[in-house]
């Protein structure tokens, strides 16, 4: 999978120790796939209006409206932004999972169940210190 914006590791590296509001996880999750701890995450029970960002990227990736409760620990929402998102399959942890990465750079934001409460039927169950987010007011 090709990405529009690619960098070296050593480059991620520095874009995020530098990135305003990264967390120290930014890098492993978002490079080498590390998951954050459940319930753990800024955005978990973060419930402003806005738009949340690749925190590797700023591209845009979900619209605050499509954010619920799923009780996982994790920030869930049932729809990306248009174009926001890639798919790959996942086989790690013994089992088939659906990973999402964000489309412009290809940054490990978490992953997709079909278990989501709406009309969607999804779940994008993601890792807060993926993003960024960008209030409305």
């Amino acid at each position: 999978m090709s990405f529009p914006i690619q960098k070296t590791d050593a480059q991620w590296q520095e874009v995020l120790s530098q990135k305003e509001g990264a967390e120290p996880l930014a890098y492993q999750v978002t490079r080498h796939a590390a998951t954050e701890r459940p319930f753990t995450g800024k955005y978990e029970q973060f419930w402003q209006k806005g738009q949340y960002n690749c925190i590797a990227c700023d591209a845009p990736l979900f619209d605050s409206s499509t954010k619920f409760d799923a009780g996982c620990g994790w920030p869930s929402f049932d729809e990306a932004l248009p174009g926001a998102i890639e798919e790959r399959a996942d086989h790690s942890l013994g089992r088939t999972r659906t990973e999402i990465l964000c489309a412009q750079c290809g940054a490990h934001l978490g992953h997709v169940f079909p278990d989501g409460p709406t009309e969607t039927g999804l779940r994008y169950c993601m890792n807060s210190a993926a993003m960024d987010f960008e209030s409305d007011q």
